[in-house]
């Protein structure tokens, strides 16, 4: 086929004028409802207003406040103990035990990390006291902080630190270890050695783990200085939010016991959505390292 022959089989040139259906599927309008249901905070609201009713509802059937206050008898001694500064000031104290304690674990764990990472044997003596101290509960050594230091802060401290320690170095060397090579080796060819490697390579890609060791570390000291106070906390300068629970146990306070709990959980669910989740809303979330 000459070349003339082939002009004549071509195709003719043909424009077409782009209209709005041809850009895609038009956007469609999302109802007032889906907007509502697709809301977290709603979601979330809905759990407790069925939580909440589901709490009078068994108050109700079991009528026996002494054994299950209803919703609004805990919201009344929870308001009580907070107007006459008893409750307040057993939240502040053990907020201070608790700030004091978490803030050595961590120290404690990054040490044990950093040393794990920056030597050959680092990992095997971690993995091996995680492996050790780990699963064993921090209330358990409540008996044996009470033998070596005696009954007070020091005591709950370590029974704290003990609980953070563990968790956090166990998630931190499982980020550490899971950074690419890639990274390692750029790190490496910019002549990073050490803590600079350690600070600049491992400690940003494994950022997110890290940040699960810190919640869960926040999760486990909240719970072991609690459990704490439960045994030993009247000595305590007065006693924490754990003894408030005790003490109205013993006396048959039972709104007071349940209100004392209900502001476990109330700042433990603060702590998490404002702290940790803007933490993570700032970080891994805007790096784009998690979902």
């Amino acid at each position: 086929m000459n070349r003339a022959a082939a002009m004549q089989l071509s195709r003719p040139e043909v424009e077409y004028a782009l209209t709005d259906t041809d850009m895609g599927v038009a956007p469609r309008d999302i109802s007032a409802l889906s907007k509502i249901v697709n809301n977290t905070a709603f979601r979330r609201a809905v759990v407790l207003v069925v939580i909440a009713l589901g709490w009078e509802a068994t108050a109700w059937w079991m009528n026996n406040p002494l054994l299950f206050p209803s919703l609004s008898d805990t919201f009344r001694a929870l308001i009580d103990s907070t107007l006459d500064g008893t409750l307040p000031s057993r939240v502040r104290l053990s907020f201070e035990t608790l700030l004091i304690s978490y803030t050595c674990g961590v120290l404690v764990a990054a040490a044990l990390t950093i040393f794990a990472v920056s030597t050959r044997v680092g990992v095997d003596v971690l993995s091996t006291l995680t492996a050790i101290f780990n699963p064993l509960p921090s209330v358990a050594l409540v008996p044996l902080a009470m033998l070596w230091f005696g009954v007070g802060l020091t005591s709950m401290t370590f029974v704290v630190v003990n609980s953070v320690v563990w968790v956090m170095s166990l998630s931190t060397l499982g980020g550490f270890l899971t950074v690419s090579e890639t990274l390692r080796m750029v790190g490496q060819n910019y002549g990073l050695k050490g803590m600079r490697y350690v600070w600049h390579v491992l400690i940003p890609a494994a950022f997110p783990s890290i940040l699960t060791g810190m919640k869960l570390g926040w999760a486990y000291s909240w719970r072991a200085l609690v459990g704490a106070e439960l045994v030993f906390g009247a000595t305590n300068r007065g006693g924490g939010i754990g003894w408030f629970v005790f003490e109205n146990r013993m006396s048959l306070e039972t709104p007071r016991v349940f209100a004392g709990l209900l502001v476990v959980i109330i700042i433990g669910v603060v702590v998490e959505s404002l702290i940790f989740r803007t933490i993570e809303n700032r970080t891994v979330r805007r790096w784009g390292m998690q979902r």
